[in-house]
């Protein structure tokens, strides 16, 4: 399995993504740039990841510029044919943008950036143990309408829930208010992935948490 990282203008957690999937994870990657188009060295087994960071300095709104970027149109035809996708914080945000994704980040609750670790609790067949893992965002607040959600919930979309360590999801354990908890979802097919929480950012033993790993290991079934 392959892993393309895409590089927008004001991505600033390409690095640490390309470091957790070569060094941490043992995986083949090659690094993507915004403006280009050519994806024909990848297969639907292969992952295209839209890493973290402040694409075109979060102007208009956040991933609202990066969705038109070239790479994107491929992104979004590439996804379209059934190859795996995966965005993270930012990456997250031109997901939904790009509707590839259903619903919006809005600013957080709290009206004010949050960095610190918070634990998640897997969905479905996701859902065998609680995750620490760190967020960094202002505007990771999910949202979709009632009926929408109902739908995502239906469909078993939901990835992760915020919550505490014992597992309990509840709104006072989001970091971000996130409608019904939520920290991360996928599409109906199970191959476009989001979440506003950054698994490369737990990948490594110097940082004393590697729960991000299992993170990877879980979505991509990489030994």
């Amino acid at each position: 399995m392959k892993f393309g990282v895409v590089v927008f203008p004001g991505s600033n957690c390409d690095r640490d993504m390309i470091h957790a999937l070569k060094n941490d994870l043992d995986q083949e990657v090659i690094t993507l740039w915004h403006k280009d188009k050519d994806l024909s060295m990848f297969e639907t087994s292969d992952c295209i990841v839209l890493p973290g960071g402040f694409s075109f300095g979060d102007y208009l709104r956040c991933g609202a510029i990066a969705r038109f970027s070239p790479m994107m149109q491929s992104v979004i035809e590439f996804a379209n044919k059934g190859g795996k996708v995966f965005g993270v914080c930012n990456g997250f945000q031109i997901l939904c943008e790009s509707g590839l994704l259903p619903g919006v980040l809005l600013q957080n609750a709290q009206m004010k950036f949050n960095c610190k670790n918070v634990f998640l609790r897997g969905s479905g067949e996701y859902s065998n143990e609680v995750f620490k893992i760190p967020v960094a965002h202002g505007e990771g607040r999910y949202f979709v309408k009632e009926e929408e959600l109902e739908e995502i919930e239906k469909n078993h979309q939901v990835l992760y829930s915020y919550c505490n360590e014992k597992g309990e999801v509840h709104i006072d354990h989001s970091p971000n208010g996130s409608i019904n908890s939520i920290a991360g979802i996928t599409n109906k097919e199970r191959t476009v992935f989001g979440m506003m929480p950054h698994p490369e950012r737990a990948c490594n033993p110097a940082l004393g948490n590697i729960d991000g790993r299992k993170i990877f290991k879980e979505l991509f079934s990489i030994n």
